[in-house]
């Protein structure tokens, strides 16, 4: 699927990335089970997230490992002072991941030194800044003492990544279209909070179906529970992508 929201975005091995493409996020504490359900989804073209939880089970070995296997995005949305996330960012690419992400809460110094810190690797990781978290809705940013919209945040952060070089940001299904309208097409959007029609949002805010964010021209879709807790991972992210309008 490809429209003039999405540019293809080149990947480690000379493999490129489809536009619209199903990201699955391995979102499972035992490394054995992640190898399986890379082998058994690769096939169909996906993606794969590696987050938190299977982070701290497998370490940077299980990372590289599946990165020379598949595309792996890895979710660990660094947030700390601009040496430090330059730092973290450097060694999160010599594992030689697809995609890497960081909080564009950190403000301008810490995005720019975060893109500085990939300048001259070759290939070079795609860099995206997480705006607003999906669980969130407006009466949580208030609490949290933030003036205006969860979307409006979402712009406002999404502006200053892009005027930071980033390639892109996290956004919830909701706020694309905003996003899109506010930076070039070749901005890129990786959206979660997306569940298929009569899935259970769980503790997801803002959400969407797979067929509503690519209307709305959504680039990269993260999809978790409904493929893992799925009785057949496979059928479920088949059907995923059906409804996306691919046929792997």
């Amino acid at each position: 699927m490809t429209d003039k929201h999405n540019p293809k975005h080149g990947l480690g091995g000379g493999k490129e990335v489809s536009p619209g493409q199903l990201i699955v996020a391995l979102d499972v504490s035992d490394p054995g089970r992640a190898r399986e359900l890379v082998e058994m989804l690769s096939p169909l073209g996906v993606g794969f997230k590696v987050g938190l939880e299977l982070f701290l089970a497998g370490g940077p070995p299980l990372v590289k490992d599946l990165a020379g296997r598949s595309q792996i995005f890895l979710d660990l949305k660094f947030h700390d002072i601009p040496n430090t996330v330059a730092a973290a960012v450097r060694s999160a690419a010599s594992l030689k991941v697809w995609m890497i992400n960081v909080h564009a809460a950190g403000g301008r110094k810490m995005l720019a030194a975060a893109r500085e810190a990939l300048e001259g690797l070759t290939p070079k990781p795609l860099l995206v800044a997480v705006t607003v978290l999906t669980s969130m809705d407006d009466r949580e940013m208030i609490e949290t003492g933030c003036v205006g919209s969860a979307a409006d945040r979402v712009v406002r952060l999404a502006r200053l990544s892009k005027e930071c070089d980033l390639d892109g940001v996290v956004c919830s299904p909701l706020e694309i279209d905003p996003v899109k309208e506010q930076v070039p097409d070749n901005f890129i959007t990786v959206t979660p909070g997306v569940r298929p029609p009569g899935e259970d949002a769980g503790d997801q805010s803002r959400i969407a179906t797979p067929a509503g964010v690519i209307r709305s021209g959504g680039d990269y879709l993260v999809v978790g529970r409904p493929v893992m807790r799925a009785p057949d991972p496979f059928v479920a992210a088949r059907n995923i992508l059906a409804e996306m309008g691919i046929n792997p």
